[in-house]
């Protein structure tokens, strides 16, 4: 019985295992995707005893192997797997070496890079360090020599640190920990025992410059604070709105006088050659609050220009525009004031606290809505098409609802009936809260029609459009267009004016249209 039960277990196994099949993976479909490899380089490093011999390291992305053609008179190339190097005897000379990287599918690419062993001592060294324009603690370095096969820069921050090895057409790069002066020690090798050094000096700054938006984790955001006045960076506490960033400045106006405030001094003079308009975003507990911005000479307190304005909206980020086309530009200013409800002495409490971000100058301001053709340094540029033509003009009425200074005129001559002109925004309008625009417009009859239209920036397939009718002549009216129908999910950045829409103009006075405070309200 025992032998029995065995046999049959046996069989059972046998069955089990005949039925059992390999399978194989033969679908190779994935790998012809693989692209040739790419961003080829070598490295030369050669042996300072006179010997010749050259450690050439390949690199590359996508190559599994290299071949080398040595540009001597050898008469095969060597061929080295990726990671790994390659060392080959010259004699003194230059060669033009030729690498050739091969993907795992055979794919290749080229580069060639010029090799000069000698054994004399490099000469003529050079070395060039590059700021990097976006990171002030990053320089770039790159070096040429004569009779020089590689180089082997120090960067002087760490006494025990390991030398980047490069070669001349390379470039390499380091990042310090912290500002200061510091001694770059280049070393050229050659093929001979001899090394030929330079060193350079380089300071390593970290300065405050406009515009000063608090976000840098290197840069220190020093204030000096005065008569009850406390500046401080904090999160910021309202990200909503035109100011979603992650740090903003604070001010606390205490007991003290009425005009405290705070103060932060620029690393260098500010230009005001050509730009000569400040912007400033600011949330305040309430509007009405007077805000004073000022330029200083630091060592020279009468040397100064001022302007203030008052806020506008309670407890919401806005921009603050502040004109300083009028400053002498011959003195110099490097330190930026401010102070809140100057005149009024605070208390500390959150009636008196305000925050402040994004200090910035500029040469004109973008064009946005609301438009009141009111300020120099907006470029109110409209394009006419088809026989419109918008100018910013003088207000031809001042009285009534209008009494501004400036207004867009709009000139109907032959062309299309449906001639007009149109502006280009900043950035798209917001339809998400207010969906009604209003316009003045001061037209030469009664029953001219007055056709608004938004359309998006790229695609003019996207649009919306109200057409209404002037009631008065030769007066100042408002004219309300309901939108309240558009599609917000599409983004409308040009504003089209067209006035009697499907008659021809003829450039009279009669044709003759000007209008002002388009808002979006």
């Amino acid at each position: 019985m025992y032998k029995l039960r065995y046999l049959m277990v046996l069989s059972s196994l046998v069955l089990t295992l005949w039925g059992c099949k390999k399978k194989e993976y033969t679908d190779t479909s994935f790998l012809d995707g693989m692209s040739a490899p790419t961003n080829l380089g070598m490295l030369f490093e050669i042996i300072q005893d006179n010997s010749g011999n050259v450690s050439i390291i390949p690199t590359g992305e996508g190559a599994a192997y290299y071949q080398i053609y040595f540009g001597d008179t050898s008469t095969l190339p060597g061929k080295v797997n990726a990671g790994q190097v390659l060392v080959h005897k010259y004699a003194e000379g230059t060669y033009d070496v030729k690498l050739v990287g091969y993907s795992a599918t055979g794919k290749s690419a080229e580069f060639t890079k010029s090799l000069t062993v000698t054994f004399k001592a490099p000469e003529a060294l050079e070395l060039t360090a590059v700021p990097d324009e976006n990171n002030n603690f990053r320089i770039i370095v790159s070096a040429t020599a004569l009779f020089e096969t590689s180089f082997k820069i120090y960067f002087g921050e760490d006494p025990n640190e390991t030398p980047i090895s490069f070669n001349e057409g390379d470039t390499v790069s380091h990042v310090y920990a912290k500002v200061g002066n510091y001694k770059l020690k280049l070393q050229a090798l050659g093929g001979g025992t001899a090394i030929s050094e330079l060193e350079k000096n380089i300071s390593i700054e970290n300065p405050i410059l406009l515009p000063v938006n608090f976000e840098s984790s290197t840069l220190e955001y020093k204030f000096i604070n005065f008569d009850g006045g406390a500046a401080t960076v904090i999160d910021n506490p309202d990200k909503t709105g035109i100011n979603t960033s992650n740090k903003v400045a604070q001010m606390v106006k205490s007991g003290g006088q009425v005009w405290g405030g705070s103060y932060i001094e620029l690393s260098k003079p500010i230009d005001f050659t050509t730009n000569k308009i400040f912007k400033l975003k600011v949330r305040s507990p309430r509007a009405g609050a007077k805000v004073l911005l000022k330029v200083e000479n630091s060592g020279d307190n009468k040397i100064n220009y001022e302007k203030e304005l008052s806020t506008t909206v309670a407890n919401g980020w806005e921009e603050l525009i502040f004109d300083y086309s009028a400053i002498d530009i011959t003195k110099n200013y490097n330190r930026v004031i401010l102070i809140f409800d100057l005149g009024t002495m605070g208390d500390g409490s959150a009636n008196y606290t305000f925050w402040f971000d994004d200090i910035d100058l500029v040469n004109s301001l973008p064009l946005k809505l609301p438009m009141n053709f009111e300020a120099a340094f907006v470029d109110y540029t409209f394009t006419g098409f088809d026989g419109g033509a918008v100018s910013t003009d003088g207000n031809p009425s001042k009285n009534g609802i209008n009494l501004s200074n400036k207004v867009g005129k709009m000139v109907k001559s032959a062309g299309q009936t449906w001639g007009g002109s149109f502006a280009t925004l900043a950035s798209p309008m917001a339809f998400t809260g207010t969906k009604t625009f209003k316009m003045k417009v001061y037209s030469p009859k009664v029953g001219a029609k007055v056709l608004l239209k938004v359309e998006n920036l790229t695609d003019d397939k996207i649009n919306y459009e109200k057409e209404v009718t002037t009631t008065s002549s030769n007066a100042w009216e408002q004219l309300t267009f309901d939108f309240s129908a558009i599609n917000v999910s599409n983004s409308y950045q040009k504003v089209i004016l067209i006035f009697e829409n499907g008659t021809m103009g003829d450039g009279s006075a009669n044709f003759t249209y000007y209008f002002d405070d388009i808002e979006l309200n």
